[in-house]
């Protein structure tokens, strides 16, 4: 099939540019190439294309008829070539993602799994980071923050609540028991997380009545490490306020005992922020595509009020 079609484009050219000698230069390949093709062409059809003599080529009636059907439908086969080479070159090149050490890791890696298979050629570059640089400056294609847009003329899609869910495991609770209020914290072992760009301990955020209020508890252990924080609250060692998609399958699992529950707050989401979309490579709008589609209210990274109701009374009555 390839050979036939370079034999056409010979023919064509040839025709176009009124010499064999043009339409080899023009296709960059010989003219002894270019007579061979169609002299191949001649001989695949059954018929003479051209007249010719030692200083002329002048099309047959054969070659005026074989011209006129095959010039429309070269024409529409390159630009179908052409096209499908662009979208090769849209989906390559660099992909430069940023977002929060906390969380993100855990809710993007699905997604760049699968992006990833279906495009080859693109180089992801994945920076998590909890301070806020300048997009622009450093050339960030797609982010994923908590909350407030790190700057303006930004472009926001909310993907997921997100939730913080104070919890302890099992083994914890048996040593120490299990707090009934929040008032009850101040006698427990409690985790804060301290913020990576300001070194600040962040208080618990948490639900009264219908507003969100901080809470200070004091802090038995801190760290700058959500992955550090998970393994000290999963040893049993503290009780720890968890977002929602890195406790949902410890939860869910029975490894982590929610607590407290009509002060879990979810006033803040997780977004997806990125710059204007018609000045975008397809490789960047069809992770963004790709992101929103996957993980828009995904039920891995919430649970409903039934579900955490039903893991707390199930942690209370393995207890004992």
């Amino acid at each position: 099939m390839i050979s036939e079609l370079r034999s056409i484009t010979t023919f064509v050219r040839t025709v176009e540019l009124g010499s064999l000698s043009k339409a080899a230069e023009a296709q960059q390949i010989s003219p002894q190439a270019a007579s061979k093709a169609l002299r191949q062409l001649e001989t695949y059809l059954g018929v003479r294309l051209f007249h010719r003599t030692t200083r002329s080529m002048s099309l047959t009636e054969e070659g005026q008829r074989f011209l006129e059907a095959a010039q429309p439908a070269l024409l529409a086969l390159q630009q179908a070539l052409s096209a499908a080479r662009q979208t090769r070159e849209d989906f390559a090149g660099p992909l430069r993602i940023v977002g929060p050490r906390s969380v993100v890791q855990l809710v993007i890696g699905s997604v760049l799994d699968e992006y990833c298979r279906l495009y080859p050629e693109v180089q992801p570059d994945v920076q998590l980071d909890d301070r806020i640089g300048n997009w622009v400056e450093e050339r960030v294609d797609v982010g994923l923050r908590i909350g407030i847009s790190p700057q303006d003329g930004l472009i926001a899609r909310r993907l997921f609540p997100l939730q913080l869910i104070i919890c302890a495991s099992p083994s914890y609770l048996r040593r120490h028991g299990v707090p009934l209020t929040l008032h009850d914290l101040n006698l427990h072992r409690c985790s804060l997380f301290r913020h990576a760009g300001s070194g600040r301990l962040i208080p618990w955020h948490v639900k009264m009545g219908e507003s969100m209020q901080e809470h200070l508890v004091r802090p038995a252990f801190s760290t700058n490490d959500e992955t550090v924080e998970l393994g000290a609250v999963l040893a049993g060692e503290v009780i720890g306020q968890i977002a929602g998609p890195t406790a949902a399958a410890h939860i869910r699992a029975g490894r982590l005992v929610p607590l407290l529950l009509e002060h879990m707050t979810d006033v803040h989401s997780l977004l997806l922020y990125y710059g204007s979309r018609a000045a975008q490579p397809a490789r960047v709008r069809r992770f963004i595509d790709l992101a929103v589609e996957r993980l828009t209210d995904n039920p891995a990274f919430l649970l409903g009020a039934d579900e955490l109701r039903i893991a707390h009374a199930n942690g209370r009555a393995a207890l004992g």
